[in-house]
């Protein structure tokens, strides 16, 4: 045990690189638990939409909304999220897959979501981008 402790001093950088790597770990593992949602990636979000019923909502702005969404996604940007969380009650039982364009808005919004009493929030993994890398379809604005 005396051997632990002369290698920890003697190599206390790698050591406290190895504990940084186990909290981002930790953090990693427990941050949709602590968020309140679920990540999925798209192949994942079309069989939610496919087979449960989930609706897509589009947190991105008016420009980006009309240039391509996801077939049948409701628009809410994100600014109004919370002032339309009314106009979405319908919703509130359903799954709901939230997204933007790389993700980081629709974290935001599913916290929202969550906020108001959506009890199945699932944040669209790398967001429109990642949606464009699959090769899914998409549809725009008439």
């Amino acid at each position: 045990m005396e051997n632990l402790g002369t290698f920890v001093l003697n190599n206390w950088l790698l050591f406290l690189a190895l504990i940084v790597i186990l909290a981002l770990l930790f953090v990693n593992l427990t941050k949709s638990r602590l968020l309140g949602f679920k990540e999925v990636p798209p192949n994942e979000a079309v069989r939610l939409n496919n087979q449960e019923n989930a609706l897509f909502i589009d947190v991105r702005s008016d420009d980006e909304f009309a240039k391509g969404h996801i077939v049948d996604a409701i628009h809410v940007p994100l600014p109004l999220i919370d002032a339309r969380v009314n106009d979405l009650q319908q919703y509130r039982d359903r799954k709901v897959i939230v997204y933007c364009e790389s993700g980081k808005r629709a974290a935001h919004a599913a916290v929202a979501l969550r906020k108001h009493g959506f009890t199945s929030v699932y944040k669209l993994t790398g967001g429109l981008m990642a949606w464009r890398s699959a090769s899914l379809p998409l549809e725009r604005k008439p």
